[in-house]
């Protein structure tokens, strides 16, 4: 038996970013005590209740799961602290933990944090990257204190960022990495191997809380900007505008340079050559349009989309 699976560890993670370092420590013997995700909520148009990815992955091992609403309630630290946890893992969980909380585990809580800190504390790292036109980031196994992601650092991995990165297809190979790193990091850290490096707060950054009414696009800003937005809202919010009173979907896009002049949110058709075959006129620069989806249909190529909704070319797109 390795050294490290009798270590006792409580995990708290939310969504599927949390699963693969879940399923890392469990692969590697850990003893894992309790999972703590948020309740579990309705969701979709059905508001059917749904379980959170991390909740699914602990029943399929048979761990005991807890949902608290406040973790700070005092009968709720007092349950945490009767599991006797080592160490408390903690990836996307989705509260603060409490210095009440933080004491509990004689190694402390480490964190999962999807960004190279002290770059991108917070609860939104991975869409302030792309929006920001980074061309890397990565992950952070932090020692958690009573700040905001402001714990000392014990290890950093690097991830580059694909021109063509959402917040989806990046956030699943940081969660990849953050596994690995998580489980190369942990016995090193409990055999007293690493030690803690303190960040820098002169060169933090906060990331700000993202809204539905941000996927909504300003056709004024650059083509740049809006391209990275339309990246970095890709899963949630989305980016979106409104033509002939409904909502469409801009799923897929490309900046290209300006050809001619035009109204801002103006639609025209693209040359032949041309990496979209539709574009919209921004504050700087053409949106090439990749994939569209008009309210209450699926997502369609642009060209087929236009094909399909000939008033569609020729159109102001906005409010």
């Amino acid at each position: 038996m390795m050294q490290e699976s009798r270590v006792r560890v409580v995990f708290m993670g939310t969504p599927e970013f949390s699963v693969p370092s879940l399923e890392g420590l469990v692969h590697d013997g850990y003893e894992i005590a309790a999972v703590y995700t948020q309740p579990d909520r309705p969701a979709g148009r059905s508001r059917e209740v749904v379980l959170s990815p991390v909740k699914k992955a602990a029943l399929e091992h048979g761990i005991p799961v807890y949902q608290p609403a406040r973790l700070r309630d005092p009968e709720e630290m007092q349950s945490l602290a009767g599991l006797e946890p080592e160490v408390i893992v903690v990836a996307a969980f989705g509260q603060i933990l409490p210095r009440s909380v933080l004491d509990i585990p004689r190694y402390g809580c480490l964190n999962v944090h999807p960004s190279l800190l002290p770059r991108y504390r917070g609860a939104t790292p991975v869409p302030a990257a792309i929006l920001n036109g980074d061309r890397e980031t990565g992950v952070t196994i932090m020692l958690m204190d009573a700040g905001l992601d402001t714990g000392p650092v014990l290890s950093q991995i690097v991830v580059d960022i694909l021109p063509d990165d959402t917040t989806g297809t990046l956030s699943e190979r940081l969660a990849q990495a953050g596994a690995r790193l998580l489980t190369e990091t942990l016995p090193l850290w409990i055999d007293g191997s690493l030690k803690p490096n303190a960040q820098d707060d002169s060169k933090a950054t906060v990331t700000a809380s993202i809204k539905k009414e941000d996927g909504e696009i300003d056709w004024s800003m650059p083509a740049g900007v809006i391209s990275r937005r339309v990246r970095a809202f890709e899963p949630w919010p989305g980016s979106y505008t409104h033509w002939q009173g409904k909502v469409v979907k801009i799923i897929e896009a490309v900046s290209l340079p300006d050809i001619g002049d035009g109204e801002a949110g103006k639609v025209f058709q693209l040359g032949p050559g041309m990496p979209a075959l539709v574009g919209v006129r921004t504050g700087e620069g053409i949106l090439g349009l990749l994939t569209v989806q008009l309210e209450g249909k699926r997502p369609l190529p642009a060209d087929e989309f236009m094909r399909g909704q000939r008033s569609f070319v020729g159109s102001l797109l906005g409010r």
